[in-house]
């Protein structure tokens, strides 16, 4: 019982976290983008691109509160590791462009390891709730 709390408790706060940045790059991109962790951002039209990454990211946290809400257990495990591609992609694109490793590393990478263990927490739990169904 304390595992399942546990596990739902960090998915309810990194679903809230990715969909809070998912809010900031809609609504205030601009004030946001720094704090990613690249050298350099596009101006005007070219920073548009920023609503990409904020839709990407309220896609991502709605997918795993819906799993999470209909006790789809096994499927949000998955799903939560296979999110982990975002900050992994995030970190190497800024290490790729010249971005700062601190953010990189201190954030992007480090979230991912988190998010990847949030999964195999969830995925634990499923196996047990199937255990002792059988």
């Amino acid at each position: 019982m304390a595992r399942r709390i546990t596990a739902d408790a960090l998915t309810v706060l990194s679903v809230l976290f990715v969909f809070s940045f998912g809010l900031q790059y809609l609504l205030t991109p601009a004030a946001v983008a720094p704090s990613m962790g690249f050298a350099h951002w596009p101006t005007g039209e070219a920073a548009e691109f920023l609503s990409v990454k904020g839709a990407r990211d309220l896609g991502s946290a709605v997918v795993l509160l819906v799993l999470l809400l209909i006790r789809e257990r096994r499927a949000l495990g998955w799903a939560l590791i296979a999110t982990a591609l975002i900050p992994i992609g995030d970190g190497s694109l800024i290490l790729a462009h010249g971005g700062s490793a601190a953010m990189a590393f201190g954030v992007h990478y480090t979230t991912a390891v988190g998010v990847i263990a949030i999964g195999l927490l969830q995925l634990s739990v499923a196996k047990r709730a199937k255990a002792v169904e059988a």
